[in-house]
């Protein structure tokens, strides 16, 4: 058994197997899942677990490049919306309504983690980053004597 971070076995799988850029969301427990997209559900009751609770625990486990979230989510969630991101080590984005986000989700998540959060639009979009970019960038400007073009 693992000592810290996560122990659920699927998602620890989840997690090690993302690579930089790919998106997984953390779902509400209301949000339609594609049939075909790899899910792991944690919902146990409505409210348990939350998505700041399950994303507090796998921030240590995973490199958080950006987040998004609906537009709607502040205004319909203030309380979950604040909890969320005072978790994330970024600011999130929420310029696309929840309709648009899901839409593109649906073709483009690695991953979905469902919770048991019942607030209003309170799923979050994750892009995984990589822990070796800053050392990457500082090699790269070494060695050529300018940043690269990102």
């Amino acid at each position: 058994m693992r000592p810290t971070g996560v122990i659920h076995p699927e998602l620890v799988s989840l997690l090690a197997s993302a690579g930089h850029g790919d998106r997984i969301v953390l779902t509400d427990a209301g949000l339609r899942i594609p049939a075909q997209a790899r899910r792991i559900d944690l919902g146990l009751t409505c409210g348990v677990p939350t998505v700041a609770q399950v994303l507090a625990v796998i921030k240590s486990d995973l490199v958080i490049e950006a987040a998004e979230v609906a537009a709607e989510f502040a205004t319909w969630a203030p309380e979950a919306y604040a909890e969320v991101t005072g978790v994330l080590d970024v600011t999130p984005t929420g310029t696309r309504s929840h309709v648009e986000l899901m839409a593109d989700m649906a073709q483009s998540a690695y991953a979905y983690v469902k919770t048991g959060d019942c607030a209003a639009y309170s799923s979050v979009v994750l892009t995984c980053g990589v822990s070796y970019l800053e050392s990457a960038i500082a090699h790269y400007t070494e060695v050529h004597g300018r940043p690269p073009a990102l």
